[in-house]
Protein backbone atom coordinates (compact mmCIF):
# COMPACT_ATOMS: atom_id res chain seq x y z
CA UNK A 1 0.00 0.00 0.00
CA UNK A 2 1.56 3.26 -1.14
CA UNK A 3 1.27 5.99 1.47
CA UNK A 4 2.33 9.59 1.48
CA UNK A 5 5.95 10.08 2.41
CA UNK A 6 6.99 12.90 4.68
CA UNK A 7 9.77 15.10 3.42
CA UNK A 8 13.08 14.31 5.11
CA UNK A 9 13.92 16.37 8.18
CA UNK A 10 16.89 18.73 7.83
CA UNK A 11 20.11 17.00 8.88
CA UNK A 12 21.02 19.66 11.45
CA UNK A 13 17.96 18.83 13.61
CA UNK A 14 16.10 22.08 12.92
CA UNK A 15 12.33 22.21 12.65
CA UNK A 16 11.68 25.50 10.87
CA UNK A 17 8.62 27.44 12.03
CA UNK A 18 8.79 30.44 9.68
CA UNK A 19 11.22 32.33 7.46
CA UNK A 20 11.59 36.01 6.64
CA UNK A 21 12.12 35.89 2.87
CA UNK A 22 11.55 39.61 2.57
CA UNK A 23 14.71 40.31 4.58
CA UNK A 24 16.87 38.99 1.75
CA UNK A 25 15.08 41.32 -0.67
CA UNK A 26 15.28 44.44 1.49
CA UNK A 27 18.74 44.00 3.09
CA UNK A 28 22.30 42.87 2.46
CA UNK A 29 22.85 40.19 5.12
CA UNK A 30 26.45 40.58 6.33
CA UNK A 31 26.57 38.12 9.24
CA UNK A 32 24.21 35.75 11.04
CA UNK A 33 23.75 34.90 14.71
CA UNK A 34 21.64 32.38 16.63
CA UNK A 35 19.77 33.37 19.78
CA UNK A 36 17.38 31.59 22.12
CA UNK A 37 13.99 33.15 22.88
CA UNK A 38 12.31 33.57 26.27
CA UNK A 39 8.72 32.41 25.71
CA UNK A 40 5.55 31.96 27.70
CA UNK A 41 3.83 28.55 27.64
CA UNK A 42 1.04 29.63 25.30
CA UNK A 43 3.63 31.14 22.91
CA UNK A 44 5.58 27.89 22.76
CA UNK A 45 2.42 25.92 22.00
CA UNK A 46 1.42 28.39 19.31
CA UNK A 47 4.90 28.14 17.74
CA UNK A 48 4.65 24.35 17.66
CA UNK A 49 1.55 24.82 15.49
CA UNK A 50 3.55 27.14 13.21
CA UNK A 51 1.50 30.24 13.99
CA UNK A 52 4.15 32.97 13.80
CA UNK A 53 5.20 35.75 11.46
CA UNK A 54 8.47 37.67 11.18
CA UNK A 55 7.10 40.23 8.73
CA UNK A 56 7.85 43.54 10.47
CA UNK A 57 10.15 42.21 13.18
CA UNK A 58 13.59 43.43 14.18
CA UNK A 59 15.89 43.04 17.16
CA UNK A 60 17.15 45.88 19.32
CA UNK A 61 19.71 46.16 22.09
CA UNK A 62 18.43 47.72 25.33
CA UNK A 63 21.21 48.13 27.86
CA UNK A 64 22.95 44.75 28.18
CA UNK A 65 19.96 42.80 26.83
CA UNK A 66 18.58 42.15 23.37
CA UNK A 67 14.87 41.98 22.44
CA UNK A 68 12.89 40.75 19.45
CA UNK A 69 10.33 43.44 18.60
CA UNK A 70 7.39 43.17 16.20
CA UNK A 71 7.36 39.36 15.89
CA UNK A 72 3.75 38.18 15.76
CA UNK A 73 3.02 34.91 17.56
CA UNK A 74 -0.71 34.19 17.35
CA UNK A 75 -2.66 33.58 20.54
CA UNK A 76 -3.06 29.94 21.48
CA UNK A 77 -6.81 29.22 21.21
CA UNK A 78 -7.03 26.86 24.23
CA UNK A 79 -5.22 28.94 26.83
CA UNK A 80 -8.24 31.16 27.70
CA UNK A 81 -7.39 33.93 30.23
CA UNK A 82 -3.70 32.90 30.46
CA UNK A 83 -3.01 33.87 26.85
CA UNK A 84 -0.14 36.10 25.73
CA UNK A 85 -0.02 39.40 23.86
CA UNK A 86 0.80 38.53 20.20
CA UNK A 87 3.18 41.44 19.53
CA UNK A 88 5.02 41.74 22.84
CA UNK A 89 8.79 42.30 22.91
CA UNK A 90 10.54 38.99 23.64
CA UNK A 91 13.92 38.75 25.33
CA UNK A 92 16.62 36.95 23.34
CA UNK A 93 19.36 34.86 24.92
CA UNK A 94 22.91 35.54 23.73
CA UNK A 95 26.32 35.76 25.35
CA UNK A 96 27.07 39.18 26.83
CA UNK A 97 30.18 39.61 24.67
CA UNK A 98 28.14 38.92 21.51
CA UNK A 99 25.54 41.48 22.54
CA UNK A 100 28.25 44.11 23.14
CA UNK A 101 29.81 43.38 19.74
CA UNK A 102 26.40 43.72 18.09
CA UNK A 103 25.64 46.95 19.96
CA UNK A 104 28.82 48.52 18.56
CA UNK A 105 27.87 47.45 15.01
CA UNK A 106 24.28 48.69 15.41
CA UNK A 107 25.51 52.13 16.45
CA UNK A 108 27.08 52.48 13.00
CA UNK A 109 24.82 54.14 10.46
CA UNK A 110 22.59 51.88 8.39
CA UNK A 111 22.95 48.60 10.29
CA UNK A 112 20.02 46.71 11.78
CA UNK A 113 19.33 43.26 13.24
CA UNK A 114 16.70 41.39 11.23
CA UNK A 115 15.26 37.97 12.17
CA UNK A 116 15.76 35.57 9.26
CA UNK A 117 14.03 32.46 10.58
CA UNK A 118 12.38 31.00 13.64
CA UNK A 119 12.96 27.31 14.39
CA UNK A 120 13.24 24.59 17.02
CA UNK A 121 16.53 22.82 17.78
CA UNK A 122 16.14 19.83 20.09
CA UNK A 123 12.91 21.29 21.51
CA UNK A 124 14.27 24.80 22.11
CA UNK A 125 12.97 27.80 20.18
CA UNK A 126 15.70 29.74 18.41
CA UNK A 127 15.83 32.72 16.08
CA UNK A 128 18.46 33.33 13.42
CA UNK A 129 19.37 37.01 13.33
CA UNK A 130 21.09 38.71 10.42
CA UNK A 131 23.27 41.80 10.76
CA UNK A 132 21.90 43.72 7.80
CA UNK A 133 22.42 46.89 5.84
CA UNK A 134 19.44 48.27 3.93
CA UNK A 135 19.35 48.03 0.15
CA UNK A 136 18.60 51.04 -1.99
CA UNK A 137 15.96 50.79 -4.72
CA UNK A 138 18.57 50.42 -7.46
CA UNK A 139 20.19 47.53 -5.51
CA UNK A 140 16.83 45.74 -5.42
CA UNK A 141 16.36 46.27 -9.16
CA UNK A 142 19.85 44.92 -9.83
CA UNK A 143 19.12 41.82 -7.72
CA UNK A 144 15.92 41.15 -9.68
CA UNK A 145 17.74 41.67 -12.98
CA UNK A 146 20.52 39.27 -11.93
CA UNK A 147 17.99 36.65 -10.80
CA UNK A 148 16.21 36.87 -14.17
CA UNK A 149 19.52 36.50 -16.05
CA UNK A 150 20.45 33.45 -13.97
CA UNK A 151 17.05 31.89 -14.61
CA UNK A 152 17.42 32.45 -18.38
CA UNK A 153 20.91 30.92 -18.38
CA UNK A 154 19.68 27.83 -16.53
CA UNK A 155 16.80 27.45 -18.99
CA UNK A 156 19.21 27.75 -21.93
CA UNK A 157 21.52 25.11 -20.43
CA UNK A 158 18.54 22.81 -19.88
CA UNK A 159 17.50 23.22 -23.54
CA UNK A 160 21.04 22.41 -24.68
CA UNK A 161 21.15 19.22 -22.59
CA UNK A 162 17.99 17.85 -24.21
Amino acid sequence: MAGHRRPPEPTDGRKIICKNRRAYHDYFILDTFEAGIVLLGSEAKSLREGRASLGDAHAEVRGAEIFLVGCHIAEYPWSNQFNHEPLRARKLLMHRAEIKRLAVKLDERGFTLVPLQLYFVRGRAKVQLGLAKGKKLYDKREAVRQRDLDREQEAEEARRRK
